[in-house]
Order: C-alpha cells, then sequence, then structure tokens
C-alpha cells in the first residue's frame, strides 16, 4: 500500500469515526481538519484588520484562500529586506512577494491558517519591528 494510499485510507477511518457523537476526535476534526467558513472568516478579519492597522501595511480581504499578500511598499525597502527584518527580531517569517514573480515585489505572504491567539501574537511582534523601523 502507498503512503498515499494509506493516508486515504486512515483518513476515511477517522471521518467515520468522527463523525459518531461520543467519539472524542469529533471536536478536532470539526475544529481543525475543516474549519468552517465562519471559523476562516473570524482569523481573516483578525490578520487583515491587525496588519492594515501596522504603520506602512495595506491588505485587502482575500476572497478565498488562507493566505493574505499585504503591501508594504510604503516601508520603502524590498520585501526581502522586510522579510528578514520580521524573522530575525521578531520570530516571524513570511514569503516574499517576488517569490511570485517580479510584481509581487513590495508585497509578503502570509497564512491565516492558525489561532486567532497566534495570529495576535504575531501581529504584535512585527507592529514592534515595524514602528521601529518607520
Amino acid at each position: 500500500m502507498s503512503v498515499a494510499r494509506s493516508h486515504q485510507e486512515g483518513d476515511k477511518y477517522a471521518q467515520r469515526w468522527a463523525r459518531q457523537d461520543s467519539s472524542p476526535v469529533r471536536t478536532l476534526w470539526e475544529c481543525y481538519a475543516r474549519p468552517t467558513p465562519c471559523q476562516a472568516s473570524g482569523r481573516r478579519d483578525v490578520i487583515v484588520g491587525g496588519l492594515n492597522a501596522l504603520p506602512g501595511v495595506t491588505c485587502q480581504q482575500p476572497q478565498g484562500t488562507f493566505y493574505v499578500f499585504p503591501n508594504i511598499k510604503a516601508q520603502r525597502k524590498s520585501s526581502n529586506e522586510v522579510a528578514n527584518s520580521l524573522l530575525e527580531s521578531a520570530g516571524d517569517a513570511l514569503l516574499i512577494g517576488s517569490a511570485f514573480g517580479k510584481h509581487g515585489e513590495g508585497y509578503l505572504r502570509l497564512s491565516y491558517a492558525n489561532s486567532v491567539e497566534n495570529i495576535e501574537r504575531a501581529l504584535e511582534r512585527m507592529g514592534a519591528v515595524l514602528e521601529r523601523s518607520a
């Protein structure tokens, strides 16, 4: 049996078990393996609002992914410089927009597939770094 096939089989059994009302996996399955649109939109709203509150950052609301692509051009630094600064000073790892092509320069890519608490902590750390460099 291949790794992919065994994963599919295990996933099938986990789903069946999670559907049982008495299953301890049910809550985990519903909250993490298959987040509801409400959970995703709450995380999205936190990260978009938090990024827009940071100095020199603007962010539009994504339409259907777990990623945001904030504009950091007002930082007057390359996306690589900003990402390195955030990694070194705040411990936050971000993808540079130019990794997605030349038109991505001046942007960063962040995932919000995490807890609201972790997203808020990351935004606080980012804010402290960006305020010092403004």
